[in-house]
């Protein structure tokens, strides 16, 4: 069964089969209004909805380093780093708090805070970029 997933304002063909979630293809919004309503997701019934793969963060501009990413959505309590901050690998550049559990994010290597792509308060999703290194 197809659906069409919004996800961070952009459109996602979603295929699920056998329990499986298979992302087919990004859906221009011009195209969302020709899609027919039989093909929207009807509201779940008793039976958990099958997992979503996970749309690939925003591409980061070539040369920019590498991102640094939500590895499950909740709510960003503190920003320990500001861009052209060194940091060493392990050291804690924010924290995110998810089901009321406070979790540090690491810096996974050596290198210089790039950007921070989002600001103490803000909620995130799986997979959000938070920062990125150079």
């Amino acid at each position: 069964m197809k659906y069409i997933v919004t996800l961070n304002g952009n459109d996602y063909e979603v295929d699920v089969e056998r329990g499986e979630a298979i992302l087919q293809s990004v859906v221009p919004a011009a195209a969302r209004a020709a899609v027919p309503a039989a093909a929207a997701p009807a509201p779940a019934a008793a039976a958990a909805p099958a997992p979503v793969a996970a749309p690939a963060p925003a591409a980061v501009p070539v040369g920019a380093g590498e991102t640094v990413s939500a590895p499950m959505p909740g709510s960003i309590l503190n920003v320990l780093v500001k861009p052209g901050d060194a940091v060493k690998t392990g050291q804690t550049l924010l924290t995110l708090e998810a089901m009321k559990m406070e979790n540090e994010i690491s810096a996974p290597h050596d290198g210089t805070v790039g950007q921070v792509l989002v600001a103490k308060g803000a909620s995130v999703d799986t997979g959000a970029p938070l920062v990125t290194l150079v």
